[in-house]
């Protein structure tokens, strides 16, 4: 477990790192808004920059680990060359993007959303450009190399739970639904323990960090299954651009948790969905194997 100690460390070193440069990152961006610099980029809220910040860190803190752990390169990680990764970027992405949209005309029909009158071009820009390059951040870091460095110390299962845990901890990790509007040096630890704080409630434990585990094993069982982030990365970009699109295009009417949170991604009915990729997804893994045997 001596491997696992030492991503544990990382990840609380990431937290507290990413706690501390939030604030400052925050007030840079709006200080450049303010001049007319990136303006869109005002419309963020905390909560965007205290992700972007966490992030950050993990990526100071990659090298470092690497090495602490002695670890070459990516085959290290049980990971080898994928001659189809196009095909499986491209085929993640649909069978994520898919029954997600599906869901949301679902939702459309039922009046708990409806169409927004006007729609920016370019948020709509963002959210694919935020859908192509989080997914190539995210997944070398998850399941690259945590995923990675916790098979080598235990079981598939129990990497592959833990893994996912740690996936769904960082992005719960949030500040307050109603921040408080003046953003201080203490806002990124005060998000830290908001979210931690969060598992008290059960109802959003169900609605937010239940769904994120499953999202997170899902993606580590593609990995595992073709040793390869390929597939993993076309199904967090199908995911994270139906649902962005999704919320740019529609607004929410009505208040359905633990059912459904403030995205497509939150709540019990966006699990059942993420089950159906799931099940498409081995469906399609299974056809690909017999068809190169």
């Amino acid at each position: 477990m001596k491997d696992a100690a030492k991503l544990l460390a990382y990840f609380a070193a990431t937290v507290l790192f990413g706690a501390l440069l939030a604030p400052p990152l925050y007030w840079s961006v709006q200080w450049l808004s303010g001049r007319g610099i990136l303006p869109f980029l005002a419309e963020y809220d905390f909560q965007r920059f205290f992700h972007r910040a966490l992030l950050v860190g993990a990526l100071l803190f990659f090298w470092p680990l690497l090495r602490w752990l002695r670890i070459g390169g990516w085959r290290g990680l049980a990971l080898a060359p994928n001659p189809n990764r196009l095909r499986d970027a491209g085929v993640g992405f649909l069978l994520a993007a898919i029954p997600l949209l599906c869901f949301a005309w679902m939702l459309l029909t039922m009046g708990i959303y409806s169409v927004r009158s006007s729609v920016s071009v370019l948020s709509l820009g963002d959210r694919t450009l935020t859908a192509v390059v989080v997914p190539f951040l995210e997944e070398p870091l998850f399941r690259g190399l945590f995923l990675g460095v916790l098979l080598r110390s235990m079981g598939t299962r129990g990497a592959i739970f833990l893994s996912s845990a740690i996936f769904s901890i960082v992005h719960f990790l949030k500040p307050a639904e109603e921040p408080d509007p003046v953003i201080t040096w203490t806002s990124g630890l005060e998000a830290v323990a908001n979210a931690f704080g969060q598992f008290q409630e059960p109802p959003l434990v169900l609605a937010g960090f239940t769904t994120l585990f499953l999202l997170g094993w899902i993606l580590a069982d593609a990995r595992v299954r073709t040793r390869s982030l390929w597939l993993p990365i076309g199904l967090h970009s199908g995911w994270i651009f139906a649902s962005a699109i999704f919320n740019k295009v529609a607004r929410r009417e009505v208040e359905a948790l633990p059912w459904l949170g403030k995205n497509l991604l939150i709540g019990i009915a966006p699990l059942a969905v993420a089950l159906i990729s799931w099940l498409l997804l081995r469906a399609w893994l299974k056809h690909v194997e017999t068809a190169e045997t």
